[in-house]
């Protein structure tokens, strides 16, 4: 029996990490999926939101001290593909343990983002268009008052960490990371292919990039398929730490 695989699992914009309870279902046995559910939403809804990257980052990174301890990878989709990042280049730095494998999902590389990208409006209807536009968001959500302004309120607060995002790894300071980067991305996404190839900068390792049919939320559309390749990178062969 291998040993088990926690993968770290870091939400899109405007969601909770509920999004990511069904994959208990689908990835193998030796996958323990860990939803990393960040304050101000879902079980958090209490909590005050965190509006800067690198604050969240930090609480990333404190919070789950103990879903990185032995064997684990880290998945994030769009603005969780950031954070995954930025929690990879935040562990490197204080030279703690390393992911086996850092997975990124429907989010441009660091280096290639689009500043602009969130300057749009953050009034409710510009959101609301925002999240049509992306797909991904139920219908019931819309239907709902209550469910509206819960998501409307998320997604402004995220929309602030991903513009509070500066890429500071360019230069001396920051060396790719020893690890293997695998990037997803939908193939009707308005994200630049070449903007999701270049994540192949930020490893010294293996780099990949699967592409699947759909738009910006692919992986639920092609669930099964994106499932199927998400389990075929991560790391099988399971390593004894030395302590």
């Amino acid at each position: 029996m291998q040993a088990p695989l926690s993968l770290l699992c870091l939400p899109c914009a405007g969601a909770s990490a509920a999004m990511y309870l069904r994959w208990r279902r689908f990835l193998p046995p030796w996958v323990r999926v860990v939803p990393v559910e960040l304050p101000g939403r879902g079980a958090r809804m209490g909590e005050a939101f965190v509006e800067d990257f690198e604050a969240l980052v930090a609480r990333i990174c404190s919070e789950q001290a103990e879903a990185m301890r032995g064997d684990f990878a880290i998945f994030g989709h769009s603005m969780g593909a950031l954070l995954a990042h930025g929690v990879a280049r935040r562990l490197q730095a204080s030279r703690r343990p390393l992911p086996r494998a850092l997975l990124e999902s429907g989010c441009a590389a660091p280096s290639r983002r689009d500043p602009a990208r969130f300057d749009g409006g953050e009034d409710d209807a510009s959101l609301i268009a925002e999240l049509r536009k992306q797909g991904g968001t139920p219908e019931e959500v819309f239907a709902s008052d209550e469910l509206m302004r819960i998501t409307l309120d998320t997604l402004r607060a995220d929309r602030r960490v991903c513009r509070s995002h500066v890429d500071n790894t360019a230069g001396a300071s920051s060396p790719p990371l020893p690890l293997p980067v695998h990037a997803f991305a939908g193939r009707h996404d308005d994200i630049e292919p070449s903007a999701m190839a270049a994540w192949s900068k930020e490893t010294a390792g293996v780099f990949t990039l699967d592409w699947f049919d759909g738009g910006h939320f692919f992986l639920r559309q092609h669930e099964a398929g994106f499932l199927a390749a998400l389990a075929r990178h991560l790391p099988t062969q399971t390593h004894l730490h030395a302590h």
